[in-house]
């Protein structure tokens, strides 16, 4: 039975922080997606003995740097990239965490791995080494609720903490429950978005050995090539958004910039496959129809689509077919994931922060790669060049193993 219809609810994005494979910080993460030059693809050292041999990296990543390197020693890459978002984004909601009352504050951070590549090591200094020379940080190294936990620490937030493990949808989970914690009155600010690094030789063996990921081996800026018709799998990613929520009028209070409002949030699971989705799009049906439902609009209203838009065959038509069905075909609709690969657990953080810029900016970036469009993907796929456009309500898609589908709706300032 539908449940009982709620008041509309807008949470303000008035900060954003990126870390992603076209480098550390919002503005050259927007750059380069607008520019859709090609997917951000580099081989990776560290997967040199395994199938899968590139991917899209953060560039020249410093945590020490960054951090310091105290701190990024005692840390995952994961816990890195979202300390350092996180820090980007509070800066640009301008506000301060010495004088915030941090027991309002919460943080809610999506991610699907959490410390891979910590794990992987110290499995490796096990086994060659022995039990007595693993770290005694090896747990808070790898447990996946860390990210939240070190960004709480770091800003003195001292609300609700916690993190959001829905697969390739964990980051859009992360900012929808956010908004929830807004809309019960539980927090008046929240850290919210995704984090993932996964880029190991289990991790990325494992999904070649599912055949997920993109052979392109003698084109690795021509992988990632979601909707076109010679793509062939996804090229795997790292990377972390973080966005602040508020209330509006607690933004417009303090005389704070609104980027774009997120309106609404909707979410399903298909209970058809672990791995496959539902080919009719059934389940991802049920979560945009909520997210419309929850926003208060119609498919009528809904300028433009931040796809999934993984680059392997089935996603691509599956959710193309969605789009269509429930959006018709006036929405503009793009996949960043062309330039960014796909950074799993992070992808709907770093998604979303996009949707919000295309958003504020009123322009869609084009999507990369999309020579030759899939005539099954009967939709208006923006490509070669960016769109401009009012943007006045656009969604955010996110779909995962699990059957795990959710989607965010934002809206103009």
């Amino acid at each position: 039975m539908p449940g009982t219809p709620r008041e509309p609810f807008d949470a303000a994005v008035t900060g954003v922080g990126m870390v992603t494979a076209a480098g550390v910080g919002t503005a050259v993460c927007w750059e380069r997606v607008c520019e859709a030059a090609g997917t951000a693809a580099a081989q990776v050292p560290g997967l040199a003995a395994v199938p899968a041999r590139f991917g899209c990296p953060v560039p020249g990543f410093d945590g020490a740097a960054l951090i310091g390197r105290r701190k990024a020693w005692r840390l995952d890459r994961c816990n890195q990239f979202a300390l350092v978002a996180a820090a980007e984004a509070v800066a640009d909601a301008g506000l301060d965490t010495d004088t915030w009352d941090g027991a309002r504050v919460g943080v809610v951070l999506g991610c699907g791995l959490g410390g891979a590549a910590s794990w992987e090591k110290q499995y490796d200094v096990l086994r060659e080494q022995g039990p007595e020379r693993v770290s005694p940080l090896l747990i808070p190294l790898l447990a996946p609720n860390m990210s939240a936990g070190h960004i709480a620490l770091e800003l003195g937030a001292r609300g609700p903490n916690l993190v959001t493990a829905t697969a390739c949808a964990s980051g859009t989970t992360a900012v929808g429950t956010a908004r929830e914690l807004l809309r019960s009155g539980a927090c008046d600010v929240v850290v919210t978005g995704g984090t993932e690094a996964c880029m190991t030789p289990s991790l990325a063996t494992g999904f070649s050995q599912m055949g997920a990921l993109s052979a392109r081996h003698d084109d690795i800026t021509g992988a990632s090539r979601p909707f076109d018709a010679q793509r062939d799998g996804f090229v795997l990613a790292e990377g972390a958004a973080v966005l602040v929520l508020e209330r509006p009028e607690d933004a417009r209070a303090r005389g704070a910039r609104v980027r774009a409002r997120v309106s609404g949030y909707g979410a399903s699971a298909d209970a058809h496959h672990p791995t496959a989705p539902d080919p009719e799009g059934a389940g991802a049906e049920l979560a945009l129809r909520a997210a419309l439902a929850d926003a208060d609009l119609g498919p009528q209203d809904i300028d433009h689509v931040n796809a999934h838009g993984t680059s392997t065959p089935l996603n691509d038509v599956t959710e193309a077919r969605l789009v269509r069905r429930v959006l018709g075909e006036r929405p503009s609709v793009t996949s960043v994931k062309g330039v960014l690969g796909h950074a799993l657990g992070a992808a709907g953080a770093i998604e979303a922060a996009l949707t919000a810029l295309t958003v504020e900016h009123g322009l869609v970036p084009p999507t990369a790669n999309l020579d030759s469009q899939d005539p099954q993907a009967e939709i208006d796929v923006v490509a070669k060049a960016p769109r401009e456009g009012e943007v006045r309500a656009a969604v955010s898609n996110s779909f995962g193993f699990g059957g795990q589908n959710a989607v965010l709706l934002l809206t103009a300032a």
